[in-house]
């Protein structure tokens, strides 16, 4: 293992002392309220998406046909990268987390016609999760995943925070148990607090090869909202691909 690095002289936790996540990760769920359509997206159509815990020990078994792989995305927003994912792979079984109303409604409103919200088709190889990622990630079996994603997280960025942020130790060995040797870990963020931060829990784990960060968005990474406010900012996303030793 790496030696560890601290971070006290900008303001943030040494990695290796940093405190055990809490039990949830997030803050409110809901922003703004939610329109008719929204509150039925959230009734009528989710539950019928809903990735089934107690079916978790065999996770295949819950898509509509075996599925090749099955990817997790951690916190998909807006839902853009989900849709591109799931359409340019519709041979994967795709699980997707997010905890927010909105972001979960924006998915689902482009998944089912207006007035269909209890009755449209739902796609077959997509299951949903909208409560803590860790929630699945925790009961699923070793070594099941082929890929993760964690594309511009929440970056808490005061120091008083990092336990919250996704990037932790412990959830580093969380996600090395549940992927599979050589499956991909991505990973993409454009504040500079969290992209040290990854760099620096990334530094002091064995479970990932860790190579350094790249700027321009890799080929097969779809663009997402969150990414493209940032450039708009004038912020530098960085791009990160773990590999599960």
């Amino acid at each position: 293992m790496a030696e560890a690095k601290g971070s006290a002289e900008n303001g943030q936790p040494v990695v290796t002392d940093v405190k055990p996540p809490p039990e949830r990760l997030y803050g409110r769920q809901r922003g703004h309220p939610l329109r008719p359509r929204q509150e039925r997206l959230l009734d009528e159509t989710l539950p019928r998406m809903r990735f089934p815990l107690e079916r978790a020990a065999d996770p295949a078994s819950v898509f509509g046909h075996k599925p090749e792989q099955i990817w997790f995305e951690v916190g998909f927003g807006g839902g853009e990268h989900v849709l591109a994912q799931t359409n340019a792979h519709p041979e994967v079984g795709y699980i997707a987390s997010e905890v927010f109303h909105n972001g979960l409604c924006s998915l689902l409103s482009r998944l089912v016609p207006v007035g269909k919200e209890a009755t449209a088709p739902v796609p077959e190889m997509l299951r949903l999760w909208d409560d803590d990622a860790r929630q699945v990630l925790n009961v699923l079996p070793d070594a099941c995943l082929d890929r993760l994603f964690l594309m511009f997280p929440d970056p808490w960025p005061k120091a008083r925070h990092a336990k919250r942020r996704f990037v932790h130790p412990q959830n580093v060995a969380l996600a090395a148990r549940v992927l599979k040797p050589g499956a991909v870990w991505r990973v993409a963020s454009d504040d500079p607090t969290y992209q040290a931060w990854v760099q620096e829990v990334m530094a002091v784990q064995d479970y990932f090869e860790a190579p350094e960060p790249v700027l321009t968005r890799p080929e097969g990474w779809f663009p997402t909202r969150y990414e493209a406010k940032a450039i708009a900012a004038g912020r530098q996303p960085m791009y990160w691909t773990f590999t599960r030793r």
